[in-house]
């Protein structure tokens, strides 16, 4: 199953930290050091679950990028990258607290300079589907790069899909700019923003800017809303060690099972089982690729 991901890829920076952080002084942490980024997290979790994705993205050219770039082909992710001299890689800072819960800083660098010239006129050829990382967008120097790869998209008949990625810095114009895309991927609070309700069901005032959605609510389990109704399933019952990347997981679990040609909710549960393999282990990405 051939999968074209656009969004982010760079390297996290996860802290683990235990208690408050100390404001002006020193608060210990376990600090690791992974490839990351949401484009790139879930390019690598559609690896794991057996399809073949290839990342566009744009790195930097340091070292950064080219470690970025040698894990994920390592894991089976085919990297269309384009490099830029000027800027250097993503980096995120991700601090984790107690609970597992993560707080992000990120310098999304390079790609903040994704442009529509870095999409390759051929790379969408012999492709089934096209998942937009929503930072693409989010970020105005990027969003052109964004429009542009879900136009050609469509052009070429693939399906397309787009996660909005934080609730924070959702725009005015949004729904605009993913109109026409088959599946949107929301959190939570990414549906607050764009519906004003916490409720799955009030998803079904998107449905006439996207053809379902597709909503994951953490510990409270993920929904399908679509023109046949609301269909909820629960969360799996796992230790939460550390939630970063755990929607990016949920993203490629349920477009593995979904493009493979599974009932709703089959294509929930598989973005579920993702998602708590995710939380369940440090860092965003899968733990077999990042002991390779």
């Amino acid at each position: 199953m051939t999968i074209v991901v656009v969004g982010d890829a760079g390297l996290d920076v996860v802290a683990r930290h235990s208690g408050p952080i100390v404001h002006g002084g020193d608060s210990r942490a376990k600090v690791t050091i992974e490839p990351g980024g949401a484009g790139a997290n879930t390019a690598a979790w559609l690896a794991a679950c057996g399809t073949t994705p290839t990342l566009v993205a744009r790195v930097g050219a340091d070292s950064a990028g080219r470690q970025v770039r040698a894990e994920l082909t390592a894991a089976g992710v085919r990297c269309a990258f384009a490099v830029d001299t000027e800027a250097a890689t993503c980096c995120v800072v991700v601090l984790v607290d107690d609970t597992g819960q993560r707080t992000m800083l990120p310098d999304r660098g390079a790609n903040a300079r994704f442009s529509p010239t870095d999409l390759d006129p051929g790379l969408l050829d012999g492709m089934r589907h096209l998942h937009l990382s929503g930072y693409v967008l989010l970020d105005a120097s990027s969003r052109p790069a964004g429009v542009a790869a879900l136009r050609a998209a469509r052009e070429a008949g693939l399906t397309t899909s787009v996660d909005p990625q934080s609730a924070a810095l959702i725009y005015d114009g949004f729904l605009d700019d993913i109109a026409g895309v088959d599946l949107l991927l929301p959190n939570t609070e990414e549906l607050v923003a764009l519906t004003g309700s916490t409720e799955p069901a009030s998803a079904k005032s998107l449905l006439d800017v996207v053809g379902a959605v597709a909503l994951t609510a953490g510990e409270r389990g993920a929904s399908w809303v679509d023109r046949a109704g609301v269909l909820s399933v629960p969360a799996l019952d796992v230790e939460c060690v550390d939630s970063t990347g755990a929607g990016d997981a949920f993203d490629a679990g349920l477009l593995a099972a979904w493009l493979g040609g599974g009932s709703r909710e089959e294509s929930l549960a598989g973005g579920v089982r993702a998602a708590a393999s995710a939380v369940s282990n440090v860092g965003a990405q899968p733990v077999a690729r990042t002991r390779a």
